[in-house]
């Protein structure tokens, strides 16, 4: 009878040393998991903070039919941007804006925006200004404009601005 129940005591003591690994190797699991979503959570909101665009001025092109706006516009991020199609760029009557989305043969008339860096290479620089030109599809005709630039996961920006005199 003693034998028996060392016996027993000893498989029970196996079984509840087991049963106590598995519970803890799942802890560490889950643990290790929350651990790795906190981090790329906190990545991501990292990156998007990098992603900044700054305007800096804003006009109306009135020498062609129909007039286009042009809007000059700073990387001001920690990181360069090098696709254009990402960028949504809203423009028109204050109030009243219209998207324009990106194309790289954009042109008069078009309802899209075109992008050119400073240098020419294609690739938006951290500190490089670049010149947005939006093309509207129809004529364009009030006392004040608004300008609004707003990069995927970043920090948008916006400018007011009178036509021309």
């Amino acid at each position: 009878m003693g034998f028996s129940t060392t016996i027993t005591e000893i498989i029970l003591l196996i079984a509840s040393v087991v049963l106590a690994s598995g519970v803890s190797a799942q802890a560490i699991y889950a643990g290790m998991s929350l651990q790795s979503n906190i981090l790329q959570t906190m990545d991501c909101a990292k990156r998007d903070l990098n992603i900044r665009i700054s305007i800096g001025y804003a006009t109306i092109n009135e020498t062609v039919t129909p007039k286009y706006f042009i809007i000059y516009a700073k990387n001001t991020g920690l990181m360069p941007i090098t696709d254009f199609s990402t960028i949504d760029v809203y423009v028109g009557e204050y109030g009243r804006v219209i998207l324009f989305t990106y194309s790289s043969n954009a042109t008069i008339g078009s309802g899209s925006f075109s992008l050119t860096t400073a240098d020419g290479d294609g690739i938006w620089e951290i500190g490089e200004t670049a010149i947005i030109k939006a093309y509207p599809s129809t004529d364009i005709n009030a006392p004040i404009y608004e300008v609004k630039i707003v990069p995927f996961r970043g920090i948008p920006s916006s400018y007011l601005f009178p036509p021309p005199p």
